[in-house]
């Protein structure tokens, strides 16, 4: 990369970290603090600066650096031709010439230093699917309380005058939901923190992806248990679709039984927005479609790579159980609660950090899930007994 070009980087870096610093000062004046998404990407900005001023730096040095002797040609051919004999071979006077050439060296010039690249390699980050299904909204205290309608038993009906009139009934349940608290630290040195900000701006970024993979997986499969979300697949936060094995036919069993379970959430008043289950089952579900002359007109990919079957999205959530799955209207079955959303602290008092000279980081989140219209929701075994 030219001056002219890491100029012209720098130029754009600044632009960013200008709009992004007027946002830190709209949120501080609206929310009273900034968002720890905007301070993430005011830290990378950062670093993308310090970045580009150590490559202007070392660009400017080299153009007041000598440029080095160039070394001598030793190839075999220079060799022949140098040699005394090579005019008087050329020239006709000797018929043949016997020239003895140095073998070709190898092995490795410590002087020659590596081509580092810029930046990190990072390992894999898995797309998160879940959130994007629920309806979320912030709280500020540590535990979610509502009521809930058990069973509403319908007994409107035609009546003749002065008859007695059908009665319904109403039945409630009061739930509680505590807060959950998401969390895991980890220990770096100080040097590296001042040192390599690039590598540090990524260990942060790897310990907030930690923490949010885990909701990721604790939306759907979390026991509710101690300290444990309360998972949409946790018995009584869905409803059992209730279909046994007899009841789908011969052929395309797992389609039919989504297609059945569909009928029965609209009935009941919840059309389904979307279906969820395990990669695994989704792709023996796309095999059996693709080898299927009827199946291939059940299902169709958008532009953005998403699935849809029977017009609704498949969300493939690795955090449900393989021959399990849901099928539900899940922005009203269930409401996520924001208590705090990832935040990331460092501290050099934790244990002999001092002493050592290291920094723990901890990054948690806190949040709840709250189950409000398990009716809303049907799942169960995919290939039912």
């Amino acid at each position: 990369m030219s001056i002219e070009q890491v100029m012209k980087a720098m130029d754009g870096v600044e632009a960013q970290l200008k709009a992004m610093a007027a946002k830190a000062d709209g949120e501080a004046a609206t929310l009273g603090k900034v968002s720890a998404d905007t301070k993430t990407a005011l830290d990378s900005i950062g670093v993308q600066q310090r970045e580009l001023a150590d490559r202007l730096q070392q660009l400017e040095q080299k153009g007041f650096t000598q440029q080095p002797e160039q070394k001598a040609d030793q190839s075999w051919g220079a060799q022949l031709v140098k040699n005394d004999k090579y005019a008087d071979f050329a020239g006709g006077n000797l018929a043949k010439m016997r020239v003895e050439v140095k073998n070709t060296l190898v092995g490795s010039d410590t002087n020659v230093a590596p081509d580092r690249k810029p930046g990190i390699v990072g390992g894999a980050f898995q797309p998160f699917s879940i959130e994007a299904l629920l309806n979320s909204v912030p709280t500020s205290s540590n535990a979610i309380e509502y009521t809930r309608e058990n069973v509403f038993t319908n007994n409107a009906a035609e009546a003749a005058e002065a008859a007695q009139k059908g009665e319904s009934s109403l039945t409630w349940t009061l739930v509680n939901q505590p807060v959950s608290t998401v969390a895991h630290f980890i220990k770096i040195s100080k040097q590296l923190a001042a040192d390599a900000p690039a590598l540090a701006a990524y260990v942060n970024t790897r310990m907030r992806y930690g923490v949010n993979q885990k909701v990721d997986i604790q939306l759907v499969v979390g026991d509710g248990t101690g300290a444990n979300i309360a998972g949409m697949y946790k018995s009584g936060n869905y409803t059992a679709h209730g279909y046994a094995n007899a009841a789908l036919g011969s052929t395309l069993k797992k389609l039919v039984l989504i297609r059945k379970i569909m009928a029965d959430l609209k009935t009941a008043g919840y059309p389904a927005d979307a279906i969820i289950m395990n990669p695994a089952d989704w792709a023996a579900i796309e095999i059996e479609l693709f080898t299927t002359a009827a199946g291939q007109t059940l299902y169709n990919v958008n532009a953005q790579g998403q699935a849809f079957l029977f017009g609704l999205p498949v969300i493939e959530a690795v955090g449900m159980a393989v021959d399990t799955f849901q099928v539900g209207r899940f922005s009203e079955a269930y409401t996520l609660y924001n208590r705090e959303g990832v935040v990331v602290e460092m501290s050099d008092s934790d244990g002999d950090n001092f002493q050592k000279n290291l920094i723990t980081l901890r990054a948690e989140r806190r949040l709840a899930l709250a189950t409000e219209k398990p009716a809303a929701v049907r799942g169960g075994d995919l290939t039912p007994a």
